[in-house]
């Protein structure tokens, strides 16, 4: 019997190799408009920005996440739709939205940053 050892990931968390980053937890098979799913190795950072943006899809009816226990690395989060889209295709377009968003935020920080002139940018 061969365990499977856990590593560090980049942030720090404890991260079990090969593990997936999304799983959905079974509901009603039936009703593709509404689902939990569970996102390893995340907290608060991504799971209330990830909320926001897919709250602000007019076809979300209700989005929330919660982090089971403080000791877990991982969030659940809870999407319900309208029934014009699922709720993967709700939590698929959240995270373009956030990845959109960040990516802006970014190129604008740098911008303000190479006009200053003072500074100096590396690639991360």
């Amino acid at each position: 019997m061969s365990m499977i050892e856990p590593v560090e990931d980049t942030h720090g968390f404890p991260f079990t190799e090969g593990a997936t980053k999304f799983e959905i937890i079974p509901t009603d098979a039936a009703d593709p408009s509404s689902a939990t799913f569970v996102v390893h190795d995340e907290d608060h950072t991504l799971g209330n920005s990830l909320r926001f943006m897919v709250m602000k899809n007019p076809a979300v009816s209700f989005c929330g996440y919660s982090i089971p226990h403080p000791s877990e690395f991982k969030i659940h989060m809870r999407i319900q739709t309208d029934g014009s889209i699922t709720a993967a295709q709700a939590l698929n377009q959240g995270l373009d939205d956030l990845v959109a968003l960040s990516e802006h935020v970014l190129a604008t920080f740098e911008a303000k940053v190479a006009a200053k002139g003072d500074y100096e940018t590396r690639d991360i």
